[in-house]
């Protein structure tokens, strides 16, 4: 199954994440081209988030001591700079 990742456009893949074994919670997705990315889901194993990065999507893990929502701020306020550079 595909997930389609907006042109300018962060998302979570935490529901997404179905290997029990996986060493990262969630997964930040940002897109910052101004073209829609098709993103596979679920996410399975760690080879995923390389092959992701190839497409050209911002790919962002995050393990159990990482704070979710500082790092989901982080990548929004990184996303709307680069708007405003384009």
């Amino acid at each position: 199954m595909k997930f389609v990742v907006r042109a300018q456009h962060i998302v979570s893949l935490g529901g997404y994440i179905v290997e029990r074994n996986f060493p990262y919670r969630n997964i930040i997705l940002v897109n910052k081209s101004n073209e829609p990315i098709k993103a596979e889901i679920p996410v399975f194993n760690e080879e995923w988030i390389d092959n992701h990065r190839e497409l050209g999507l911002e790919v962002i893990p995050v393990g159990e001591d990482d704070s979710f929502l500082s790092l989901f701020k982080k990548a929004k306020a990184d996303l709307e700079v680069s708007k405003l550079e384009n």
